[in-house]
């Protein structure tokens, strides 16, 4: 087994790369040695930024001896085909989600890494923040008694409005439902478990939208995915959840969730978010009771870096391709009730990861 930090590289140069470089490269477990984006320029002028040995192509990256782990950020419709390029390479992947647009290919994807004694894990990784964990260890504790329900308001206008190529989200493998259902039914699931049955409910405001802001502003473009999802979600454990998710509303509410269970209910922290006190309404208890968020500040690529350490360990990863891949098979699910009007069962499940340690530090050298 390989010993000290492990070699990461990261495919896909775009937005969200800068977050992810600026956490990975204060990692002491892992070293950050190659960007790649189809754009080189691009992928050099973030290696530079980060302080990246190289900004090169996807080829040299995936032919890199020492990199062990590629995190792929690019585009969901790519996820896929270049996660198996990654497996076949005989690196294991940190995806961006959603893992797949469908259950054949994420299911090929996991099996491809199975066969090849490799990892697949995937965000969302903010049920790792402290944020997150803190409520999770409330829940575990049995701060609120048995939860029972949830309700979960994902509520904006839509992201076309800052978004500068925005398209990507109203097409397949984006909407709310894939582009921000991972945060919500992941942390529902942490915390209710797996999901047996969805119902779901949805449509279209408009089958157009117009980009707001940088070098393409004014441009339309269609909308082919539901801009607004209900959905009632049944756990396979019992209890039940209900999950709105919207591009549609002038009324932004975002990052609620709140779980009732038999002592109480605990109102959570922004689930796209790595931070945030989490209230607990206890009954009979009077005034809620804050709790802060214990635990480490890291954000994006926390992830990574605890698969990175999995494996070296030679145990479970917490944000398991497993754990994507059942809330991939629950958002379909609730796709296809959408169409059919009709109830659907979810074939799948998983096994919940156990919580942190609350003394887990990304900026500690474990290796």
């Amino acid at each position: 087994m390989s010993t000290g930090p492990v070699g990461v590289g990261v495919i896909g140069a775009g937005v969200i790369s800068d977050t992810y470089l600026e956490n990975l490269t204060s990692f002491p477990d892992v070293r950050v040695l190659a960007v790649a984006d189809l754009e080189a320029g691009r992928a050099a002028a973030q290696a530079a930024k980060h302080g990246v040995p190289q900004g090169t192509t996807v080829a040299e990256l995936l032919a890199h001896p020492e990199i062990e782990l590629v995190v792929n950020l690019t585009i969901p419709a790519a996820h896929v085909e270049v996660g198996l390029s990654i497996l076949d390479a005989g690196k294991s992947v940190w995806a961006e989600k959603p893992l797949a647009l469908d259950r054949q290919t994420g299911r090929k994807l996991l099996d491809r890494a199975r066969e090849k004694g490799l990892r697949v894990a995937s965000a969302p990784d903010t049920v790792l923040g402290a944020g997150l964990q803190t409520a999770r260890r409330a829940v575990d504790a049995g701060r609120i008694g048995e939860p029972r329900t949830a309700l979960a308001l994902f509520q904006t206008p839509g992201p076309e409005s800052w978004h500068p190529a925005p398209e990507f989200l109203f097409q397949a493998g984006g909407g709310p439902l894939l582009d921000m259902g991972p945060y919500y039914l992941t942390e529902l699931v942490q915390l209710l478990g797996p999901i047996h049955r969805v119902t779901g409910a949805g449509g279209q405001a408009r089958a157009t939208r117009v980009i707001g802001s940088g070098p393409r502003a004014g441009t339309g473009f269609p909308v082919t995915v539901p801009t607004t999802v209900t959905a009632l979600v049944e756990f396979t454990r019992g209890g039940s959840a209900q999950v709105v998710l919207s591009f549609d509303s002038a009324l932004t509410r975002t990052g609620f969730v709140e779980v009732s269970g038999t002592l109480g209910t605990a109102v959570l922290p922004d689930p796209n978010r790595f931070d945030g006190a989490t209230r607990l309404h206890l009954l009979g208890a009077g005034e809620p009771e804050e709790l802060a968020a214990q635990g480490h500040a890291a954000s994006r690529g926390t992830g990574a870096l605890e698969l990175a350490r999995a494996i070296r360990a030679g145990v479970p990863e917490r944000a398991s391709g497993e754990l994507a891949y059942h809330v991939l098979d629950a958002m379909l699910a609730i796709d296809e009730s959408i169409t059919r009007g009709q109830s659907v069962e979810v074939e799948s499940t998983v096994e919940v990861p156990p919580a942190l340690p609350e003394g887990w530090d990304p900026y500690a050298a474990t290796l």
